[in-house]
């Protein structure tokens, strides 16, 4: 763990929260998610199936997003769009593509936490306010950990993402706190630590790859991280 010298300080009254990659790994859900999706085309919009793969409705997604970037606030939305595209040119009827979404966000919620994430979560939780601040379209609630966090707020109900300031601002405000009462714990060092931080709030980077790619961007983050151990004791080491 590093960290950027300072003088003790009071506890923070908040502590907030990036979820995808902070709090468990998104590739592999992501990638089950979409296979989950695909053998329920199959079997409900076998036309759609035979004409798009996995990767090919990836592609059509990617191109989607390059005709209508606005979509990228909303990853969820952008993929209801590539299924209604894809079931309108396979001949398939799209009345069925919010149940090809419930298969999905059932499959993108099942997520299986990092080992610390859960014990470090109680621990915070009986010394500050506890938020989340996405980019993503993960469901607390569905996850089962909703009753951890007083605020959560996401960029496509949001209408901003990260790095932009607006939105770490609204979490402190929803959590009744000022920007430099709060600490950010994220895994992007742009989105996250530089966001945060342009924000008003200190940001720790949670690094658990042992990256240096803060370097190659030149932030400093408050602290770095590897997991929640090391983001608990830097918080007790430099707070009274």
């Amino acid at each position: 763990m590093s960290t950027n010298p300072s003088a003790r300080r009071a506890w923070p009254k908040a502590i907030l929260f990036d979820l995808d990659d902070t709090l468990w790994p998104i590739a592999p859900v992501i990638v089950q998610a979409e296979e989950t999706l695909h053998a329920w085309l199959q079997a409900n919009a076998p036309r759609v199936a035979l004409r798009y793969s996995i990767d090919a409705l990836r592609q059509e997604r990617l191109a989607l997003l390059a005709r209508r970037p606005e979509l990228k606030l909303d990853l969820g939305a952008l993929r209801r769009a590539g299924l209604h595209a894809a079931f309108e040119a396979a001949g398939e009827d799209s009345a069925i593509v919010d149940l090809a979404m419930l298969q999905f966000f059932a499959a993108r919620n099942a997520v299986k936490l990092y080992e610390d994430v859960l014990p470090g979560l109680l621990r915070l939780k009986a010394r500050a306010l506890l938020g989340a601040v996405t980019n993503g379209n993960a469901d607390l609630q569905a996850i089962g950990l909703s009753h951890h966090f007083t605020v959560a707020i996401a960029a496509h109900q949001f209408g901003r993402a990260k790095p932009d300031p607006d939105i770490f601002l609204a979490a402190c405000e929803a959590l009744g706190v000022a920007p430099q009462e709060a600490v950010y714990v994220g895994d992007d060092v742009l989105l996250d630590v530089q966001g945060a931080q342009q924000a008003g709030l200190r940001a720790v980077w949670l690094n658990r790859t042992g990256s240096a790619m803060h370097l190659e961007h030149g932030v400093a983050p408050d602290a770095i991280c590897t997991g929640f151990d090391e983001l608990l004791a830097w918080l007790e080491r430099e707070h009274d």
